[in-house]
């Protein structure tokens, strides 16, 4: 039988996907397990989670394919992984884990950091950078373990994020892809490598040089399966794992966004616009360009913490009702809300999200918190609900002005991903908030299809990356903005929601400042 098959693990925070992919693009198979809970909460603002129970539930995704049609497996030519970014794995010299990965929507800070030599700091002062790089300092979990858990910390063999320690898992060796490394890490984004010698990112965090995995560009073969893993999964041996990258970066690379005019907005727990570019430049000051899934290029990002979760959210605290309902006719809860809010106006009758649900660096800043203005007695859940995709929308907008203004390049093309690409209705909200043609891809899995894209690269079935996205991205639905909406969206971001933050930050100043001295609650 031909090997014509990708094999790609998604890694996401909620669910892990097994996925199979043709030569073309095309999905043919795919088993999905939730991860319920998809992380676990010790104390308050702690997110943890179980690189084991990842592996596990990988195993059982892949044997979910194989159950599904038991003739696919010997179909696999190659596989790939993409997963969450920002997730820490600290494992001892023996392979054990140390205890459970530090998620990357974990909160926790670290009370003590270690200092910097007095050159370093007098340039941070004098660049503006001394808080960003002690902000860095406080999140980074190595550092929080050397404070609070140091026995733990001295243990450390591997520091690897969650996609290095599952190529761990899958080819008995430490190696992760270059473009997996996004994180609090000592990573020199500029130059896709770990940090030479003698940077202060060192010093900055309390992790050592041998210490993290070996990495691989995107493309380029990482090993191949242990004989452990091959019978784990249910694969044959001698196959090999490609490196791919991180789940943004995938998905960038899955939608086919690969030139700067093509912006890949991502509708995912953490809701994101990306450009693609072949220069590094930073499109918000002193945070990095992260590295594209594809050799030698970068991506320009602009995140909203609390995207799509903030749909969960809505979901989870006044639908659930809808998701009764959802249940019951087999339908999902998203096309349940699509239809509630399709009588609903554009703009929400004047009902104004300002999704900065989770606090930043510099912009949001530490002081965020989200915020709903404008209710009045006409409005209903319904309501809610259309004003979160919108202010959604909004705040990507204000990504992509703020990735034209420090690029001079004007995007003139959009590209939908990530799980609310799905709905209709943000679909339409995104193309008339933008006035620009919305485009989903034909899949929904874009980061999966950007892994298997770097698959098919490594096996030798495209030249390059270009040819392979050309051959494996094609489009889907389009949603063409409307004239009268993108006038009312117009005015509403430019008089309204454009400044918003602005108005309220000094209020969210000191909200924080009344806060900080309140004892905080139970997990």
């Amino acid at each position: 039988m031909n090997r014509d098959r990708i094999l790609v693990f998604d890694i996401g925070t909620q669910s892990v996907r097994a996925l199979v992919f043709d030569r073309f693009g095309q999905l043919c198979a795919t088993s999905q397990l939730a991860l319920d809970p998809p992380y676990q909460t010790r104390q308050a603002g702690w997110a943890e989670l179980a690189p084991e129970r990842i592996w596990q539930t990988m195993i059982e995704a892949c044997h979910g394919l194989w159950r599904a049609d038991p003739a696919l497996s010997a179909r696999i030519a190659g596989l790939a992984l993409t997963a969450q970014r920002a997730t820490s794995v600290f494992v001892d010299a023996h392979g054990q884990l140390l205890g459970p990965a530090i998620s990357w929507l974990d909160q926790r800070r670290a009370d003590v950091i270690p200092t910097l030599g007095w050159p370093v700091r007098a340039f941070a002062r004098l660049v503006g950078a001394a808080r960003v790089i002690e902000d860095f300092q406080r999140a980074a979990p190595a550092n929080w373990l050397v404070a609070h858990e140091p026995a733990i910390h001295a243990r450390i063999a591997h520091a690897p994020l969650l996609s290095g320690y599952l190529v761990y898992r899958l080819i008995g060796a430490w190696r992760d892809s270059t473009s997996a490394q996004v994180g609090y890490i000592p990573f020199d984004y500029k130059r896709r490598r770990w940090a030479r010698a003698g940077d202060w990112k060192w010093r900055a965090i309390a992790l050592r040089a041998e210490q993290m995995p070996a990495l691989v560009e995107p493309g380029r073969p990482l090993g191949r399966l242990s004989p452990a893993a091959a019978q784990a999964l249910g694969l044959g041996a001698g196959l090999t794992l490609f490196a791919a990258g991180a789940d943004k970066a995938c998905e960038v690379l899955g939608a086919g966004a690969l030139s700067p005019e093509t912006a890949c907005v991502s509708l995912g727990t953490t809701a994101t616009i990306n450009t693609c570019r072949p220069d590094y430049r930073e499109v918000t000051r002193l945070v990095p360009a992260y590295p594209a899934a594809v050799p030698g290029a970068y991506t320009d990002e602009i995140q909203i913490y609390r995207g799509f979760w903030l749909v969960s959210w809505f979901k989870q605290e006044f639908a659930a009702d809808t998701q009764r309902t959802a249940g019951r006719e087999g339908r999902a809860v998203e096309a349940l809300l699509d239809e509630a809010i399709a009588g609903v106006a554009p703009g929400s009758d004047g009902l104004i999200v300002l999704p900065t649900w989770a606090p930043g660096v510099r912009e949001p800043g530490p002081e965020a918190r989200g915020a709903m203005i404008g209710f009045t007695d006409v409005h209903t859940r319904a309501h809610v609900y259309r004003a979160i995709l919108e202010g959604l929308a909004y705040g990507l907008r204000g990504g992509r002005e703020r990735i034209e203004a420090r690029t001079h390049v004007p995007i003139t093309r959009l590209r939908v991903a990530g799980g609310g690409s799905q709905s209709d209705q943000a679909m339409q909200i995104l193309a008339d908030v933008f006035g620009l043609r919305a485009e989903r891809s034909h899949t929904h899995e874009t980061s999966g299809l950007g892994a298997a894209i770097n698959a098919a690269v490594g096996l030798g079935w495209y030249a390059d990356h270009g040819q392979a996205v050309r051959a494996m991205v094609h489009d889907g639905a389009c949603f063409a903005p409307d004239p009268v909406a993108r006038g009312h969206y117009q005015r509403l971001y430019d008089e309204v929601y454009r400044r918003l933050y602005a108005d309220l930050k000094p209020s969210l100043v000191r909200l924080a400042r009344v806060m900080a001295a309140v004892p905080a609650g139970p997990a």
